[in-house]
């Protein structure tokens, strides 16, 4: 006898096109959300980023445009209406650091930072791992492992070209995470797979076997924030972006 077909009951290949659709829907959300390009600086003002607390201390972070002071050329004048990140202390330990909410993996990370005469200040991949910024100008041919472009207390940079205080430095960092399985056990270190500074090359292909002192917290991890150090000296960062690292 032929069975009469049951109005409640989804055939099995409607049923199989309608997961395999929501698959590939959800397939193509993730590539998409994969190659998009962050930036997590609007120009405008502080939303999307965090000051992380250190005793009473205050966070000196604003938005504006900056420039060595005429009187004082190891301190910054800040005029506002700039589309500048600017951390305007007037020295060690008097602001914060500070962290974006937008977290990032695999990434090609492009910024601009610019330090007033002797400041010091850092770019902290993920949050955990530390690119030195500093005023190194003169240091070009004997650079230290403290200075502009050294991977915290890993290496100091290759050939570096440094730029005079109160000079745009220009930053491309290639930036793999480190890798973990199912049950969240690492399972290879990150690397820092390349890192330019105005147009030099200064690392390639450099593991990280764990963070750098002053993260947000000390753990690594598939994902974390970008964390500029804020309690060193002023700094000014700008053109802030966090690009999909190509395969």
């Amino acid at each position: 006898m032929k069975e009469k077909p049951n109005p409640m009951k989804t055939p099995t290949r409607i049923l199989d096109l309608t997961l395999l659709t929501g698959a590939l829907l959800a397939s193509l959300a993730a590539t998409s959300f994969a190659a998009e390009t962050l930036q997590p600086f609007n120009g405008k003002n502080l939303d999307g980023w965090k000051a992380k607390p250190e005793g009473n201390t205050a966070s000196q972070w604003v938005v504006g445009t900056a420039k060595p002071n005429p009187a004082d050329p190891k301190q910054f004048q800040v005029t506002p209406g700039g589309s500048e990140l600017i951390n305007n202390t007037s020295g060690h330990g008097k602001s914060l650091d500070l962290y974006s909410t937008v977290r990032h993996g695999d990434a090609i990370i492009t910024l601009e930072v610019m330090v007033p005469k002797e400041s010091n200040s850092g770019i902290y991949v993920m949050g955990e791992y530390e690119i030195q910024v500093l005023d190194s100008f003169g240091n070009d041919q004997n650079p230290g492992p403290g200075d502009m472009g050294a991977i915290y207390g890993a290496q100091p940079p290759k050939k570096p070209k440094y730029r005079a205080p109160g000079e745009w430095n220009h930053y491309e960092i290639h930036w793999q995470v480190p890798r973990f399985d199912a049950n969240g056990k690492k399972t290879a270190n990150a690397r820092f797979l390349k890192v330019v500074l105005n147009g030099a090359t200064i690392h390639e292909n450099l593991e990280m076997p764990g963070p750098t002192p002053g993260g947000v917290d000390g753990k690594e991890k598939p994902m974390g924030p970008l964390l500029f150090q804020g309690n060193h000296g002023p700094v000014a960062y700008r053109a802030i972006k966090i690009a999909p690292l190509a395969r």
